[in-house]
């Protein structure tokens, strides 16, 4: 889908600044270009070390709502992002930013600085037009807002890799199966707004976005998204789930930052006008 932002495993920092940043920066870390010997490493390759520590007790989950106090900068010392610099702390999903975001904050408490060295692949993993490479954040936690635990993610569906005999497929190339009948009788149009629930995962078996597990259905113009949702939806009627394989010249066409292949999507039509 051609949604501004492509979800979970690509979920971005949201209050990254699009201008880079110069008069008045915040001086570079000492060991800005490499982790010192006394910094701590995870399994995933995350580096951090405490600068402060913090009050608290408890640890922010991965779903809960995080106020930070924050800079950032690239390993050659040039900074990026500086909440500090603007004088206003952020507060943000934690499973809504980078993932080296979303695994460090929950190694702190309430009142605790910590410096990060985050590798690029849970950075922005080069993304065009976002700081490349290993990323360096000095990271003041501020606050965490308790949110309900999210919905367990969907199983991957075990027909994942491809399209099992019994699956429609169109003129384009677009296949799909109903999963569950719905009690409409009217499709919607390429103009029309819908309103779904979906999760979308890779034919390797890797979910890379789902509304069910943020909990929240989404809407939007039928003629906004990838050329496989818009052609696929119209088959459906309200209640209806069906899965769609998407061959990528219906889905993102190798767009960059954006899921590649064909892509599999369990899509449930809650309403359309």
């Amino acid at each position: 889908m051609k949604f501004t932002t492509y979800s979970a495993v690509f979920a971005l920092i949201l209050i990254f600044a699009a201008s880079i940043l110069s008069a008045g920066d915040i001086p570079a870390p000492s060991d800005v270009a490499a982790a010192p010997d006394d910094a701590v490493t995870t399994e995933s390759g995350l580096v951090s070390k405490v600068l402060q520590a913090g009050s608290g007790t408890e640890h922010p989950d991965s779903w809960d709502k995080v106020t930070v106090h924050y800079s950032g900068w690239t390993t050659d010392g040039t900074m990026f992002d500086s909440s500090v610099k603007r004088g206003q702390a952020s507060t943000f999903p934690l499973n809504r930013v980078i993932p080296g975001w979303t695994e460090g904050l929950q190694l702190m408490v309430v009142g605790e600085k910590r410096r990060f060295w985050i590798p690029v692949q849970l950075a922005y993993n080069n993304k065009p037009g976002r700081p490349t490479g290993t990323l360096v954040f000095d990271v003041e936690l501020l606050g965490i807002e308790d949110q309900p635990a999210p919905p367990k993610p969907p199983a991957t569906p075990s027909d994942v890799a491809a399209p099992p005999a019994n699956a429609e497929k169109t003129k384009s190339g677009l296949a799909s199966r109903v999963l569950k009948h719905g009690e409409g009788t009217e499709h919607p149009k390429a103009t029309s707004n819908v309103t779904v629930h979906y999760s979308g995962w890779t034919t390797d078996g890797k979910m890379f976005d789902s509304s069910v597990t943020r909990g929240k259905s989404i809407s939007f113009g039928l003629n906004q998204v990838i050329p496989g949702w818009t052609e696929g939806l119209q088959l459906m009627v309200a209640g209806e789930k069906r899965r769609f394989w998407i061959p990528e010249d219906l889905a993102y066409k190798g767009a960059p930052g954006a899921p590649s292949g064909t892509l599999v999507f369990d899509v449930e039509l809650i309403s359309f006008k």
